[in-house]
């Protein structure tokens, strides 16, 4: 649910003044859509009538999409706003993989989200190229279809600054140490905020998870599905859920994993500030594991004492920024990976190891910029740049100062790992500028199949407690909880108790009678 931190990621990015009245407003009932009554309820049948008529120009992928054979690629045509669906139209990027069975085992496309907001889930079908054996049962029933969202990557991408400013490093300290660095970061924010609308205002009243839920629905409709499968990773979740809401009898299966908290209330504000709860407690869980393995990594036999060495290296870097280039803020993008993946772990303690041991070179490859990820339509920028937009559009965000200043103050206290750095990341939306909406009242709707709940306990990103307030607005779902585990995106780990029944799940439909708890998958081991 969270990208790379910005403030201070765009160091100081000046940018210019956008002229008044540049910015579209949105249509009525943009954001909260009632199916069938709407503006854009209606807009999205229409939309859909021309795209199944259409279907897709299936092609050989373009080769800068970087993509195996075996996979086809083509556009979807969408209405940039559905309360004009014959108006201005934008393209969404899609590709597929087709099934591996036979005729009579294809059950038809499932469409993926990996999350963000602003992730490219265009290495999706990577997995039936590549016969994942998670997924070679899954593969023979379905095409594996992934998609661009609006405003990313290869779907009519978005940008607020350039993206060779925003790859530059050192970044700011997200952690401030007066009033006055605070002043210099709420600028920043301020500055990118103007910077979005100045360089693609005309789509930022558009950039909206309706709206997305809206695309996915066009995109079902043009691959000759009438029934939506769909499998969604952390923002994907919400998708999913918004897509459940507003399109109950739409959806045939629908797994949703690591999950957002639908609630109003914590769309998108207190999301953020729960997340800070949660890195801190998956940070703790990441330091007692390198204690344990200090024999490997020698960084410390104490949690106590591998976060002495964090804070040593911060203020090292602090000081002289590591190479030139990785002050605090890049040590915490790189460090942030594994609270957030226990994939992460070994590898973010090697480097950390080696840099102890006298190489500078391996953190410094691992935490600084990437001077090559500038390609504007797929760069870190543009994902960062749609994570934003949605995220202020789809719900109404504080603008006083006093308030970010004291929620994020008193929770940098107990909980430092990430709170300052989160805050600055999502700043811009107290000065927006754009219209923010009411975020939609995620619920069950008539024709909703269980939809499948996937979710680890101790996940950073998205904490808990967002599973469990799906489960209980989608009447008829299952939840299934990896006990005592922390990984955000569960159904792609090694862990057969969640495994085999997704397996079951979207080849036969089935789900428990009761929700599931199962045991942790493998804790990951010191490569030898």
């Amino acid at each position: 649910m969270r990208r790379t931190a910005i403030f201070g990621a765009t160091g100081g990015v000046v940018t210019g003044v956008l002229i008044a009245g540049a910015l579209a407003a949105p249509s009525a009932s943009a954001g909260q859509s009632t199916p069938g009554g709407s503006a854009e309820a209606r807009g999205v049948k229409v939309a859909a009538d021309r795209a199944a008529k259409a279907g897709i120009d299936w092609q050989t992928c373009p080769a800068d999409w970087n993509l195996p054979n075996g996979i086809k690629c083509g556009f979807v045509s969408v209405p940039l706003d559905y309360a004009k669906p014959n108006g201005r139209q934008i393209k969404i990027a899609v590709d597929k993989a087709d099934s591996t069975g036979t005729p009579q085992e294809r059950q038809g496309a499932l469409i993926y989200n990996p999350g963000g907001p602003g992730g490219s889930g265009l290495r999706f079908p990577v997995r039936v190229t590549s016969k994942s054996p998670l997924w070679t049962k899954t593969a023979k029933a379905y095409d594996f279809v992934g998609f661009d969202p609006r405003g990313v990557g290869r779907s009519t991408p978005i940008s607020c600054v350039d993206p060779q400013e925003f790859v530059k490093a050192p970044k700011l300290d997200p952690v401030p140490d007066s009033e006055a660095d605070k002043r210099v970061q709420r600028k920043l924010a301020r500055e990118y905020a103007q910077g979005c609308k100045e360089r693609s205002g005309w789509m930022l009243p558009h950039m909206t998870t309706p709206n997305t839920a809206r695309d996915v629905d066009v995109i079902r409709a043009a691959l000759g599905e009438k029934k939506l499968n769909f499998l969604g990773v952390s923002y994907g979740t919400y998708l999913g859920a918004v897509y459940a809401t507003l399109f109950p009898d739409h959806v045939r299966r629908m797994i949703v994993d690591s999950v957002v908290n639908p609630s109003r209330e914590k769309i998108w504000y207190q999301a953020n500030l729960d997340q800070d709860v949660a890195f801190q407690m998956r940070w703790d869980d990441w330091k007692a594991w390198v204690a344990k393995n200090d024999a490997a990594y020698h960084i410390g036999d104490t949690p106590e004492k591998v976060q002495k060495q964090w804070e040593t290296l911060r203020a090292a870097a602090k000081k002289k920024p590591i190479g030139g280039v990785v002050g605090p803020a890049e040590l915490l993008s790189f460090f942030q990976s594994a609270p957030y993946y226990d994939s992460a772990w070994t590898s973010v303690a090697q480097v950390w190891s080696k840099y102890l041991a006298g190489d500078e070179q391996a953190l410094i490859d691992a935490a600084g910029p990437d001077m090559s990820d500038t390609a504007g339509n797929i760069s870190a920028e543009n994902g960062n740049a749609v994570y934003t937009a949605v995220e202020c559009a789809d719900a109404k965000w504080p603008t006083s100062w006093s308030k970010w200043n004291r929620d994020n103050t008193r929770l940098h206290k107990d909980y430092p790992f990430l709170t300052w750095s989160n805050a600055w990341m999502n700043l811009p939306c107290a000065t927006w500028g754009v219209p923010q909406q009411t975020p939609i009242d995620v619920k069950s709707g008539k024709g909703l199949p269980p939809v499948l709940i996937v979710q680890a306990t101790r996940d950073a990103a998205t904490p808990y407690e967002g599973a469990v307030e799906l489960h209980k607005r989608l009447k008829g779902s299952r939840l299934i909880t990896e006990k005592d585990a922390g990984s955000h995106g569960v159904t792609n780990l090694n862990n057969s108790c969640i495994n085999e029944r997704v397996d079951a799940y979207l080849l036969n439909g089935t789900v428990d009678a009761k929700d599931v708890t199962c045991a942790p998958h493998a804790t990951p081991q010191p490569a030898k």
